[in-house]
């Protein structure tokens, strides 16, 4: 890895540069995953009425809870990622084998879905406390409040609800987004000599790893929303919500909301991966 110092520093700086990045961004991107989330809880949701009727603001509804979300699952999923790799390189190569070489697509989609499944315990609270907030048609929720509501309802299990979906979707998720970012550069690079660092490279390997993104989570994300704003006995799990929704609506309804997902995935992918790279260099960390 580059850079000084002892391992547990460089985690260190790895996860505070993906944390930092994670909360820069979704400042911008909130307002898509709010329409996106309103859209998949409520197949006649219209973006004019509810700013007609909720005001403009509502679209920056539970912002805080995103932004501790990011801190919390972002710096882990995305900051683990080049550490885990690097581990998971050191085993796959023997002693004497060339480790410059590129870890298969398997290898590198194993430790990106390993650092989202890992991200995504500690971030889970938050998506359930965000997805709460956004949900709310009335009148604002705080983030202290939708905690005592939270709490009240389900008691301290409830803030890992959904948690299964959230695991998955965390491991299909990053697995997809780092591995595919990390081979469509070596593949510019190939193709057009550029450095890996340069930003041309970053941005056209991160558009290429936003719309993979997508098409692989999408089902998964319309589930977690489900289940996170449910109430307590409307489904019996994972399975329990994907037969129901397809039954009452459809299997084309697991990919609703799927376009603001990608008109999310999209910017979101592409401003960390290339905020990130911008701060790893500064910072001597070596480029993914």
């Amino acid at each position: 890895m580059g850079g000084e110092g002892s391992p547990l520093m460089e985690l260190a700086k790895e996860m505070g540069l993906a944390g930092a990045t994670a909360i820069i961004v979704v400042n911008g991107t909130h307002p898509i995953d709010m329409v996106k989330t309103r859209m998949q809880i409520n197949s006649n949701f219209s973006i004019t009425a509810m700013v007609k009727e909720e005001g403009v603001r509502s679209l920056y509804k539970g912002l805080p809870a995103a932004l501790c979300r990011e801190a919390a699952y972002t710096s882990i999923k995305l900051g683990c990622y080049q550490p885990i790799k690097n581990v998971v390189k050191s085993v796959y190569f023997t002693e004497g084998t060339d480790t410059k070489k590129e870890l298969p697509f398997v290898l590198k989609f194993a430790s990106g879905s390993a650092a989202g499944v890992l991200g995504s315990f500690f971030g889970n609270p938050f998506d359930v406390l965000k997805t709460r907030m956004i949900s709310n048609t009335g009148k604002s929720v705080s983030l202290g409040s939708a905690i005592s509501n939270v709490h009240q309802e389900r008691g301290i299990t409830g803030f890992w609800r959904g948690l299964s979906a959230n695991a998955l979707r965390a491991c299909v998720l990053n697995g997809t987004k780092l591995a595919v970012f990390d081979v469509s550069k070596g593949f510019v690079v190939e193709q057009t000599g550029l450095p890996r660092k340069d930003p041309r490279t970053v941005f056209l390997a991160s558009a290429c790893a936003g719309v993979a993104m997508t098409l692989a989570v999408a089902p998964i994300d319309m589930i977690r929303t489900k289940l996170m704003n449910a109430s307590a006995s409307e489904y019996n799990g994972l399975v329990d919500c994907v037969v129901q929704t397809v039954k009452k609506d459809g299997p084309l309804s697991l990919y609703r909301g799927s376009f603001m997902m990608w008109a999310r995935f999209g910017p979101q992918a592409t401003g960390q991966l290339v905020v990130f790279e911008f701060l790893r260099n500064i910072f001597g960390l070596e480029s993914i």
